[in-house]
């Protein structure tokens, strides 16, 4: 059994690439599919100022082969002192493609993040005044809400409440976890996306916990319910443009996931798109892949549509191959494997 689909080819619009040995061994593997990548700014110190951005594009530049077109797309760390003037030069520049929104302690490398809302309103006026997208990273960090509550009520008492302050500013909701976050970017006006991950279309929480702790499926936003999976799939094949790739693909040594307070993140990059693809086949939806990883995001981002395509292949699930479960030049790093045989494979990209 083999079948073969072409499609324009993909951009990543939520990447991690962390930086010094982790940046050189992660960015070829992004860039030899993607051809750009929304990159996150979560290093440590943290990527927020238009000098950091720069300093970093440059290290990213230089982690990939010299013949790579790859072309990340940078991003600011908004905190409470973020200056509104970095963000109209960013703007006018053409430097900055968005503002990522941590509330602080959400997730990793986010304690330089917000805690008063209200304290970066200013840059929020800027933003919505020069058309920058803000990039959330939706949950609320109240230790009184439970983990699998934290993203409904992030659209409560966050969202909901921002977007009526800055109803012109275009938000993307990050990696949406759950029917509440799905219902809630499909039913907003166009301003208002989401990104969705491989992870959470194939895994729920219970996988996490199959035959002990499984900490290479252990990622924040946390996987949650099968019913909130199940939603994630309709809305990603839906064919509705607000909803596109976000892999969220964010390397760890696997010292620092394999121990006693092990790191939040899974390594997708080598076989998002295989993911995906095997998804979007099981639901009887192949005619919407090509939207999700490929067009929807370039129109949300308001960037012309990549010209290049690739082409994957459909094989009986013993061929299937897997990538390389490991890379990194200073460790070992775990690619997200489902428990289950991919069926697709990139054969030209």
């Amino acid at each position: 059994m083999t079948a073969e689909i072409e499609i324009i080819r993909p951009d990543d619009w939520h990447l991690h690439l962390r930086d010094g040995a982790m940046l050189a061994a992660v960015a070829p593997v992004s860039a030899a599919l993607f051809s750009r990548a929304i990159v996150m700014p979560n290093l440590v110190p943290p990527v927020r100022t238009l000098e950091d951005l720069r300093a970093y594009r440059g290290r990213i530049a230089a982690a990939l082969p010299k013949a790579s077109r790859f072309r990340p797309l940078m991003t600011l760390y908004l905190t409470e002192t973020t200056d509104p003037a970095e963000i109209a030069r960013g703007a006018a520049s053409g430097d900055l493609t968005a503002v990522k929104l941590y509330p602080a302690g959400a997730t990793t490398n986010s304690d330089a993040g917000v805690k008063d809302f209200s304290r970066v309103h200013a840059v929020l006026e800027k933003m919505q005044e020069a058309g920058v997208p803000l990039l959330v990273h939706g949950e609320v960090t109240d230790p009184e809400v439970d983990i699998f509550d934290r993203e409904a009520v992030f659209i409560d008492r966050v969202l909901e409440p921002l977007r009526r302050d800055f109803p012109g500013l275009r938000v993307v909701m990050e990696h949406i976890t759950t029917k509440e976050g799905a219902a809630y970017v499909g039913e907003a006006d166009g301003n208002l996306a989401a990104t969705i991950t491989p992870q959470h279309l194939i895994i729920n929480r219970t996988d996490i916990f199959k035959g002990g702790i499984r900490p290479h499926f252990y990622c924040l936003p946390i996987a949650k319910r099968e019913d909130h999976r199940q939603a994630l799939r309709k809305a990603a094949t839906s064919g509705s443009a607000k909803f596109f790739l976000g892999t969220d693909s964010a390397p760890h040594l696997s010292a620092l996931k394999e121990c006693a307070c092990g790191c939040a993140g899974i390594f997708n990059a080598p076989v998002a798109i295989p993911c995906v693809a095997q998804v979007f086949d099981e639901e009887g939806a192949l005619d919407k892949l090509e939207a999700f990883t490929s067009t929807n995001g370039p129109g949300f981002y308001r960037l012309p549509v990549n010209e290049e395509t690739i082409t994957l292949r459909k094989v009986a699930p013993d061929e299937a191959i897997f990538c390389p479960v490991d890379a990194g030049e200073d460790g070992r790093v775990v690619v997200f494997r489902p428990d289950r045989p991919l069926e697709w494979s990139i054969v030209a990209a």
